[in-house]
């Protein structure tokens, strides 16, 4: 395998769910020769969907990684590949993939088009600068249409969309594809698994359609390089396909343009071409912007690390998995050399770090290294504190590098165990699927003595309660789903005050707290540059040492404790602006604890002055239903209390957007198929909270 940096691609494959993504995989993995017989998703037999639970649903939970070659004339390339989920409920995996690649293969449905869950991969890949080339997939579909989902990529992601092949018919008439750089007809065969291609001229009936999208490929790259613009100017004619593919691979990098292919995993179409685009568009490790961190014993000291073997050692955990072996976890190294059996420190946490055993990763197969280096994408063994998110860097350079942001859960179930030898088991099982998944939350309620676990959605605690069941053979009782409420505040209060005094002989207790409390958005504590942490923004109004400096972290703790632990049916307190504006203090009774206990009751009381409310989730539903049952659809959003944001006739196939609140949605899929006759299929994500209506409210917090 090569180990020059610049024959290296780390790249993943993202999409909306059953866009193909899985397929386009197992076909490259074919392709590249890392397997010598092809899985379906649809059969259950996907090499990357390797969990019992993938197979059974059709869908890929977990993002897995391969590391597989791709020859190019006489050059070869290795390319490391992250095959990702595209349910809503498992978007924790396509972020952590997305931060640590270097390119993507956006997947779209050429029927659909853009769907929901694209724009929202699409943003994540925005929001981590991933360059990406675009694949329309699926052209053999019955109403596939090339240039309405072409259209979708440049309206609805506003991206700078430019096909660079067209296809040779669509839906069952699709053969092959039109390559506009060089103005040749490709075509591939079922019968050799699309080994073989066969290149032919451009049909005569298609020629003056390929001449227009070529003239429009020419001109839309002109406008990105100022050297070619000028030749397009003066002499079209001069310009050759090398300097309109180096103008192209330049401006994909730097993400003004995205290059657009075509395809059909399924049928074996275009895939080759897609490896080749991957290499000649998607950057190499060095081609991509300096990692950037801090410095562990000061955060505000900036530092920066180079794609480069020769720099100091530094590596993101993206990944962690339980394994038969003992825990895996993933790297993607940034700089420097890692080697079997060497010592690395986890600056999070400042502990040292022994790394048994390196692999480089198929599916779930793997190969021993003895020794690796920067731009790659590996597995290791041994490492005993260091989670998803941490860093890991040479002892004598320590580097923190930027954490990767996790979503809040929105939902939540009690979980009991049957036995007292399930429930030693439970804790054990919940702390490895945590370790696993930093999107799952679990926490033990005092007062009920039940077990909570916390996700992203139905699917995701169900797959997690199976996990445990049939996995992890712990025997579990589980209760409903709950919502993950919030409360926050609707008005202001001022100068409420917490005093906390106790006298039982001997030293006493004595702390005193005036608090102002007033709502607050993040944009506006961002506008006011205050830290909104976990709901809160804290500002310390004290002037004059009314309050001692060493107490003033105490109140803020308790205020925190008690937003965190609620005060209408103990779920979070969310958005409130606290500014602790006078006090007072005693000689000898004044200690922490008393300034903890002052500051919680100060903000209990003045929340209650505020008036409290309590937040709901709300989420955004996407249906896309046959427009028969428009009305039944429509109809059946209104009566979960949902709001239509926008209707969408694509020919006969209606798209409806609405935000709905996430407790009217349980078991929605299953009605939502029996009122379509099993016609229609929706998705949804987090959106906002928002008040919840009074009498719906009472009910809420007279079943706690």
């Amino acid at each position: 395998m090569a180990t020059d940096l610049t024959k290296v691609r780390n790249i993943g494959i993202c999409a909306h769910i059953d866009a193909g993504k899985t397929t386009v995989t197992e076909r490259i993995l074919f392709y590249t020769g890392k397997i010598h017989k092809m899985g379906e998703v649809h059969h259950g037999t996907a090499t990357m969907d390797s969990l019992q639970e993938e197979q059974e649903r059709g869908i890929t939970i977990q993002s897995a990684a391969t590391t597989c070659p791709w020859t190019i004339g006489d050059t070869e390339y290795k390319v490391n590949l992250i095959d990702t989920p595209g349910h809503v409920d498992f978007t924790i995996e396509v972020e952590r993939s997305l931060r640590v690649l270097d390119g993507a293969v956006a997947v779209f449905d050429g029927k659909e088009g853009v769907e929901a869950q694209s724009e929202t991969v699409w943003r994540q890949a925005d929001r981590y600068g991933v360059p990406r080339i675009c694949l329309i997939n699926k052209m053999d579909k019955l109403g596939a249409d090339f240039e309405y989902s072409f259209n979708s990529i440049k309206t609805r992601l506003g991206a700078n969309a430019i096909a660079i092949q067209i296809p040779v018919g669509q839906g069952n008439d699709f053969e092959g594809l039109i390559d506009l750089m060089n103005m040749r007809a490709r075509y591939w065969s079922s019968e050799n698994h699309g080994s073989v291609i066969v290149e032919k001229d451009v049909p005569e009936h298609l020629r003056a359609k390929a001449e227009e999208w070529r003239h429009t490929m020419i001109e839309r790259i002109c406008e990105l390089d100022d050297s070619l613009m000028e030749k397009y100017v003066h002499d079209p004619s001069t310009i050759t396909v090398p300097q309109l593919m180096a103008a192209l691979r330049q401006a994909t990098i730097q993400q003004r343009a995205f290059p657009v292919l075509v395809g059909s995993a399924l049928k074996y179409v275009g895939i080759q071409k897609v490896l080749n685009a991957a290499v000649h568009f998607l950057p190499c490790p060095t081609e991509r912007p300096d990692v950037q961190g801090v410095d562990r014993k000061d955060p505000d000291k900036k530092l920066s690390r180079p794609h480069s073997e020769d720099a100091p050692f530094s590596a993101l955990v993206f990944k962690v998995v339980a394994d038969i072996a003992g825990t895996l976890t993933y790297l993607r190294i940034y700089s420097g050399k890692l080697a079997k059996g060497s010592r690395v420190m986890n600056p999070t946490n400042g502990r040292t770090e022994n790394v048994s055993r390196l692999y480089e990763m198929h599916a779930g197969d793997r190969d021993a290294l003895e020794e690796t280096g920067a731009g790659q994408i590996v597995a290791v063994v041994g490492l005993k504190d260091s989670f998803t998110g941490d860093t890991l860097c040479d002892p004598d350079h320590p580097i923190i590098l930027e954490r990767m942001v996790f979503p809040e859960p929105v939902i939540s179930m009690s979980i009991e165990p049957n036995t007292a030898d399930d429930k030693k088991k439970l804790s054990e099982a919940l702390t490895t699927i945590r370790r696993e998944d930093p999107s799952f939350r679990t926490n033990f309620n005092d007062e009920t003595g039940e077990t909570i676990i916390s996700g992203m959605g139905e699917l995701h605690l169900e797959i997690i309660k199976n996990k445990l069941v049939r996995d992890m053979k712990v025997g579990v009782t589980v209760g409903k789903p709950r919502v993950a409420y919030r409360e926050t505040i609707t008005g202001s209060a001022k100068k409420v005050r917490g005093l906390f005094k106790k006298q039982t002989g001997g030293r006493g207790q004595y702390g005193d707290a005036v608090v102002d409390v007033a709502p607050i958005t993040p944009e506006e504590a961002a506008a006011e540059e205050i830290v909104l942490k976990d709901g809160v923004a804290f500002v310390d109004g004290i002037a004059g040492g009314v309050i001692p400096r060493e107490f003033i972290p105490s109140v803020e703790y308790g205020i925190r404790q008690a937003a965190a632990s609620g005060i209408l049916g103990g779920y979070p307190v969310i958005n409130v602006r606290v500014e602790l504006v006078y006090g007072s203090y005693h000689d000898v009774d004044s200690s922490q604890i008393a300034f903890e206990q002052a500051g919680a009751l100060a903000f209990r009381e003045a929340c209650h002055k505020a008036g409290l409310a309590l937040l709901e989730p709300i989420m955004k539903l996407v249906v896309t239903t046959p427009d028969d049952f428009f009305g039944n659809v429509s109809g059946d959003i209104a009566s979960r209390r949902g709001h239509i944001l926008d209707s969408e006739l694509r020919g006969v196939v209606r798209l409806i957007t609405a935000e709905v609140p996430l407790s009217e949605l349980f078991g929605y899929t299953t009605s939502l198929r029996s009122m379509t006759q099993g016609r229609a299929s929706s998705s949804m994500e987090p959106a906002t909270y928002r008040i919840m209506p009074d009498r719906l409210k009472d009910e809420v917090l007279a079943e706690k």
